[in-house]
């Protein structure tokens, strides 16, 4: 990265308006619903978003995801092999749960229904995989390639454009195997299936953001595993995906983990040292990670030791989601400076920890820390390079 300052991005979800997610979710259950009219609202949504990314002072810039019902179910409408049962307690497992390790700890908390997956999750409906997947989300993928492809034209941010794609390991949080004779069958069937949206992405020129949280927030649903055994458990599901990304430059790949948004304890969460190796064997030219919440903010120094795979770039995340306190400008470029000092400031690009839509406190929440990041980086920018950075300056919204 020679661009003479540091770019700014995001981890993927930005906020859409209720009556929007209303209708995609009713297209996801078949419930009755205006097609055309939902058709129309999405490119128009899609079309907004990017142009506020681009206001806020964001330099690569995603369809926010606005077609998706999140940012893992959505997968859920693009492939077959699976059927939904209704889940039966004392028969079927028990689905995984990403609090796990601190259920054990926090019991109350968790019965109060705070955190992630609760008592709810086993009254719900869960997939199950009883014949080979295949992926049969053509028609939805070119909805949004179509979407935003609009949505850049006659702008200056289709260079850094990407779009966000689910990861085997993540997916099967909530699809359960009866089909395949293995585990590692199964895995390897997801990323195969998953492949074509890959590859589909990048083909119509964008970059291919491979959202993979399972990678560090597995650690949580299996109280019982060892590191070592859990280290076995991660290097499977990477092996998975760069069979999926095989053939696809590694330039073109973004990878982004995270210990899971939801707003919980996360004392458990497993340690950025004990995965960074794993997460750096992903075939990707940018890391994004989490890096501004209470729990994983002092992992920096994991920087002091680790050196980044040949020409990769770090995006820590400097604005996050545990807070709906906007972050200060000079706090964000703090940040920044010291992932500079151990990286290098070429090879740095500023991030949130998570996508910000689903889980701060409303939309101006979410576009404030944008706009918060950008004039973060701005000021890193000129105290790393001694000039201003070309880029003109994010005024604040009133």
């Amino acid at each position: 990265m020679t661009q003479g300052r540091i770019l700014t991005t995001h981890a993927g979800a930005l906020p859409r308006p209720e009556d929007l997610k209303q209708m995609i979710i009713a297209r996801f259950e078949g419930r009755p619903h205006d097609a055309q009219a939902l058709a129309t609202r999405l490119r128009d949504e899609v079309a907004g978003v990017v142009r506020k990314q681009i206001e806020c002072g964001i330099d690569s810039v995603n369809d926010g995801e606005l077609g998706k019902t999140n940012f893992t179910n959505y997968v859920r409408e693009r492939l077959s092999g699976f059927e939904m049962r209704d889940f039966r307690p004392g028969v079927d497992p028990a689905p995984l749960n990403i609090s796990s390790r601190d259920l054990k700890d926090f019991p109350h908390y968790f019965a109060s229904g705070k955190g992630a997956l609760t008592g709810a999750a086993l009254r719900r409906r869960h997939a199950v995989c009883i014949s080979p997947l295949k992926y049969v989300g053509h028609e939805a993928l070119k909805v949004d390639l179509d979407n935003f492809r609009a949505a850049l034209a006659g702008t200056k941010a289709a260079g850094q454009a990407f779009l966000p794609a689910n990861t085997p390991g993540t997916i099967e949080h909530w699809l359960r195997n009866e089909h395949y004779p293995s585990e590692e069958a199964f895995v390897e069937a997801i990323a195969e299936a998953m492949r074509e949206e890959y590859q589909a992405i990048v083909a119509a020129g964008f970059l291919l953001q491979i959202d993979d949280p399972d990678l560090p927030d597995g650690w949580q649903m299996f109280p019982g595993m060892s590191v070592r055994d859990y280290r076995k458990y991660a290097t499977l599901r990477v092996d998975a995906i760069n069979h999926a990304l095989r053939g696809i430059p590694r330039e073109k790949v973004r990878l982004h983990v995270c210990w899971g948004s939801f707003h919980g304890p996360h004392r458990n969460d497993i340690a950025l040292e004990d995965i960074i190796d794993i997460v750096f064997r992903v075939r990707a030219s940018s890391y994004s990670i989490e890096a501004s919440n209470p729990c994983h903010e002092h992992e920096w120094r994991v920087f002091e030791k680790v050196k980044m795979p040949e020409g990769a770039a770090l995006i820590p995340g400097v604005v996050g989601h545990c807070t709906d306190f906007i972050e200060h400008p000079e706090l964000v470029a703090e940040r920044l400076l010291k992932y500079a000092k151990l990286v290098g400031r070429e090879n740095l690009m500023g991030g949130t920890d998570c996508g910000l839509g689903p889980r701060v406190g409303g939309p101006e929440i979410a576009w404030a820390k944008l706009e918060s990041l950008a004039r973060g980086a701005q000021l890193a920018s000129r105290r790393l390079w001694g000039r201003a950075s070309r880029k003109k300056p994010v005024s604040r919204r009133k």
